[in-house]
């Protein structure tokens, strides 16, 4: 199985890293991506919007030869979500890592302090305590030595869905700061955080206490919660 890594804000595809080689392990194709504008500190994100990030992946996907498996974390969550909206025949299930889908007319975050084209990775001060369970001082400091510049126009773009058929692919919530009985309550309660997650047929939750960053902080236990999501596909 294809198994396409998005990753979330401030991050590349190496941040997968310590990920992909339980699943390579297990036979499967881990595709991890760097998104446009996240190439390097350096790089231009002028211009660049949800929508460029969305049809990057789209361009992986359509280049593939059968259905692949989505993996997004954090705001990646949200561009999953769109390839999902975009090819809805092509994708075999949408994995959220501490995430989830982002409906119609919704924006990741347009709060995070902008610098012109750039949305820093703010400090640790500005984080919740919850998002930092586990990230301790050598990953912190690996973080922000890695952390490139989120596009402006990402953070604070408006995601725009078309397809209904969305709603019929399989979902993996992974909850990692947010246990998943939280999640189940807001689902209830018709909270407007998870009203596009509300409306998707097919969803389970695994738990996985962490911080925000599991691919840092428990990167074995969020390889192995990854592969058993994709066994549930029953695809081989």
């Amino acid at each position: 199985m294809d198994i396409i890594l998005v990753p979330g804000f401030w991050l590349d595809a190496s941040s997968w890293d310590e990920v992909t080689p339980a699943l390579e392990a297990a036979g499967h194709r881990p595709r991890p991506l760097t998104l446009p504008g996240k190439e390097s500190a350096e790089a231009s994100r002028a211009g660049i919007s949800l929508q460029d990030h969305v049809d990057a992946v789209v361009r992986v996907l359509d280049g593939l030869p059968a259905k692949a498996v989505l993996v997004g974390h954090s705001g990646g969550g949200a561009i999953i979500h769109g390839v999902v909206d975009a090819r809805p025949g092509k994708v075999e299930r949408a994995i959220y890592v501490d995430s989830g889908p982002l409906g119609e007319g919704g924006v990741i975050n347009d709060e995070l302090p902008a610098e012109g084209d750039d949305v820093p990775l703010p400090p640790w001060e500005s984080f919740d305590d919850a998002d930092l369970v586990d990230l301790n001082d050598g990953l912190r400091q690996d973080f922000r030595g890695r952390a490139v510049p989120e596009p402006r126009g990402v953070a604070y773009g408006i995601q725009h869905l078309h397809d209904e058929r969305r709603y019929n692919v399989p979902a993996t919530v992974i909850a990692c700061e947010f246990p998943s009985a939280m999640l189940r309550e807001w689902i209830a309660a018709g909270h407007p955080f998870v009203a596009e997650l509300a409306k998707v047929r097919e969803v389970e939750f695994v738990d996985l206490p962490t911080g925000h960053w599991p691919q840092f902080t428990k990167p074995d236990q969020l390889a192995h919660t990854i592969l058993a999501a994709v066994d549930r596909t029953g695809t081989p």
